[in-house]
């Protein structure tokens, strides 16, 4: 009776072997994708804020806004608050949150979507 398997392999030893080089594959496989997002992501973001920076340098400023990307508050017109009632017929008016400024009194602009420039 041998203790130690007498150099013979088992077939555990085998599928051991296998399920081992599936997994170096899974996380090379797995290790280039993470790289190859994070450097797409890299250049993506590079690029925006490069053609953002030329839009701002020679793009006309935004005629609704003067070239601030935001404006006053429109539904509460800088008060932060509106008069709301859950009735037709209010009984009651509730003062509540501005829901387009949300209490900042500007929004922004929708002509520029807040660039400051059209």
């Amino acid at each position: 009776m041998e203790l130690g398997g007498g150099g013979r392999r088992g077939a555990g030893d085998g599928v051991r072997r296998q399920l081992q080089s599936v997994g170096r594959l899974a996380a090379y496989l797995g290790g280039g994708f993470l790289l190859l997002s994070a450097a797409s992501s890299v250049a993506v973001r590079s690029l925006r804020a490069l053609s953002d920076a030329n839009q701002r340098k020679f793009a006309t400023p935004c005629g609704a806004c003067e070239g601030k990307g935001t404006y006053a508050c429109r539904l509460c017109r800088g008060s932060t608050t509106i008069e709301w009632s859950p009735m037709h017929d209010p009984v009651f008016v509730n003062p509540c949150l501005c829901p387009t400024c949300e209490g900042t009194r500007v929004q922004r602009c929708l002509n520029c979507l807040g660039k400051g420039c059209a």
